[in-house]
Order: structure tokens, then sequence, then C-alpha cells
């Protein structure tokens, strides 16, 4: 019979076996944060295009859109795609238009018998763009410097494909916005450390760029047109490889939008997110999973081993050092994207832990929901 010594010490080896592979995470890929992507010299500057794809954004497009149009960059054009918006888009586009003469609009009119979603949007305007190199944000993004496009295609370069920049959320009081921001670092952490890495799977569509010809060459977004969201992440992680991907890391490359305001519609995209989750490539999704997987057995197994094991010097030395390697990582990266607040490097010790609980839990409901939410975004 296996007695509870016994039992605990089955315990503390699987928590060894999760902290070693926790500190393997942060030593071996995240640690990357640390350094510089590598880019190779440029001689001309690259002509661009910039696609927003807007419905119903008639305020953000008010507000933000002057910050895409007013850049510090001779050589390109601003097409914004109205997709079938009831509100003031039209107008105020037009307003623009006026105003800016390489801005370009293109409308998709409302299709009661037709429901699509924002990858027709962005695919009229990859068609109606005149540019090789595609630069994508969204209506609701304030571009943080007027050398965003001059930061951006200096990645342009013979061998480049597809280029991956941070986009994080405007910093607003209250717990929700905090955890926005924390979630958002640690997925760039993720996805930023990744590509440095050479396996890169996946960018957002607030801050990235890619070729024309790659889009039109590996078939657009037609193997998953069905799916409502992976516009952005699905087509880089069918697409992007060690050799054409590159990231651009320099705060006037930031772009930073506004976030959702309340727990449910977060919850929403959240979902939504996971629906594309689901997709990637096999070896992304073992990877991603191995960190979520063995993060949860290290916590709920330090927690056990703190209240039975008769030696916690060990075991707090064990956790002490995995947490010292996460806060050196965390506060690396919200100094690189500009998110330098107290509250976000403590919020981070709670939402590490229950992050992946909040996760399986929305992943849960998404599954038992019977009700499906038609977003386009």
């Amino acid at each position: 019979m296996i007695t509870t010594e016994q039992i605990l010490e089955i315990i503390l080896y699987i928590f060894y076996g999760a902290a070693g592979m926790q500190v393997l995470y942060y030593l071996i890929i995240f640690i990357r944060i640390f350094g510089k992507p590598k880019k190779e010299e440029k001689t001309e500057k690259t002509p661009v295009s910039v696609i927003i794809a807007a419905r119903n954004e008639s305020d953000n497009l008010q507000k933000f859109l002057p910050t895409v149009l007013e850049q510090k960059y001779d050589n390109f054009e601003v097409i914004v795609v109205n997709d079938a918006s009831d509100d003031n888009s039209e107008r105020i586009l037009k307003g623009f238009q006026q105003k800016y003469k390489n801005l370009y609009v293109t409308s998709l009119p409302l299709d009661t018998q037709f429901s699509h979603g924002k990858k027709l949007a962005q695919t009229l305007g990859i068609k109606a763009a005149k540019n090789e190199w595609l630069l994508f944000t969204d209506a609701d993004c304030i571009i943080d410097s007027n050398l965003w496009i001059e930061k951006m295609q200096e990645n342009f370069t013979k061998n480049t494909e597809i280029v991956l920049g941070y986009g994080g959320y405007i910093k607003k009081r209250g717990l929700l916005n905090l955890l926005i921001r924390y979630d958002t670092v640690f997925i760039a952490i993720q996805y930023i450390t990744y590509a440095m890495l050479g396996m890169p799977y996946m960018g957002v569509g607030r801050n990235m760029a890619y070729r024309k010809s790659t889009f039109f060459k590996n078939k657009g977004f037609a193997s998953h047109l069905k799916l409502l969201s992976g516009s952005d992440d699905l087509f880089v992680n069918e697409n992007a490889t060690k050799k054409n991907t590159k990231v651009e890391l320099s705060a006037e490359s930031f772009t930073h939008s506004v976030s959702k305001k309340t727990f449910s519609d977060w919850i929403i995209q959240k979902k939504r997110h996971f629906t594309t989750g689901k997709h990637y490539k096999f070896k992304h999704k073992i990877l991603l999973g191995l960190e979520v997987f063995s993060r949860q057995l290290f916590y709920i197994l330090f927690i056990i081993l703190a209240i039975y094991w008769n030696q916690p010097i060990i075991i707090f030395s064990v956790f002490g050092f995995r947490m010292l390697l996460y806060s050196i990582v965390i506060a690396r990266a919200s100094y690189i994207f500009k998110e330098k607040s107290v509250g976000l490097l403590f919020i981070g010790f709670i939402f590490d832990f229950v992050q992946p609980f909040v996760n399986f839990i929305i992943l849960l409901s998404q599954k038992l929901s019977k009700k499906k939410r038609n977003k386009w975004k």
C-alpha cells in the first residue's frame, strides 16, 4: 500500500518536472525578449499601402485615422474599407479625403442575404492596394509615432515576406483594462520570442505587414474563410517561416487600441481567439499547450507541497527561482512595450496563476454554449 509520504514524493518529482519545464521556456524562449531583432541594411524606402477595414467605427476613425494619414513617409497610401457601416463613417471618410490626397476609400454595401466577416473587407482592401507591401492596423488603433511606417518598412527586405509588430491597448483606469494589458503583453512575449527563435506562429492585425504577392500566392484566407476570426494570426501561422519573417520592436512602431469596456465583451473576444488557436500547426499547439499545462501543474503542486512537505525550503527555493525568471521577463517586456506600470507587474503575479484556469473555463463555456455570436471583429 502506498503511504502518504510516498505520494508526496511522487508529487515532488512531478513538481520538479513542471518547474524544470517552466524554467526551460523562460531560459530558451522568453528570455529572447532581451535580444534585438536582426535587421538587414536598406538603401531605398519601400512604397507602402496601409489597409484598414472598418465597420461602424465613425468615432474611432475621427480620432485615430489622422495618426495614420500624417505619417512622415514619402510614398504611402491609406486604404479604408468601409464595410457596410450604418453610422457616420462615410461622411467622416469623405471629409478626410478632401484633406488627404493619399486616402482611398472603398465600400462594401450591406447584404441582407449574405453575412460576411472582416476577411472579405480586408481582401477587398488588399486587391485595391497598388503597392507590394501591405501594412495593417485597425480603425480603433492610435499610431504611437509618425515614424510607424518608417520603422516597419525598415524590415521590408528582399527575403522578407511578413513583419510582426506590437499592438497594445490604451491605458485606462480599472481592473479589466489592467488584465487586458497584461494579457496582451504576455501574448506578445510569446509570439515575439517564438519568432525571434525562428518559429513564428501568429501576429496581431493591429500591427503587422506582409507582401501582396504572398497573400495571393498562398490563396489569402481561403483555408479558414468560414471562421469569423483569424485573418491575422492564422494567415501568419500558415505562411510565416524562420527565413521570411521579421520582428520590429522599436517604440516608434507600436500601436495602441481601445480595450473592451466590459468583462462579457472581453470574454467574447477571448472565445473568438480560441476558435483560431485550435487551427494552429500541431507543433505550435503542442509548445503553447505544454507551457500552460506545466504552469498549472507548477502552481497546484507547489500549493500542495507547501502545506504537506516537510522540507519547505527546497520547495520555496524552486518556486522562487521560477518566479524570479518570470518577473525579469515581464519587467523587461513591459519596459520594451512601454507598458510601465507597477499594477501590471502586480496583477501579473496573480493572473499568471489564474490565467490557465480562466482560459479553461472560457473554452469550456464556449464548447457548452449552443448560442453562436456572429461577431465581425
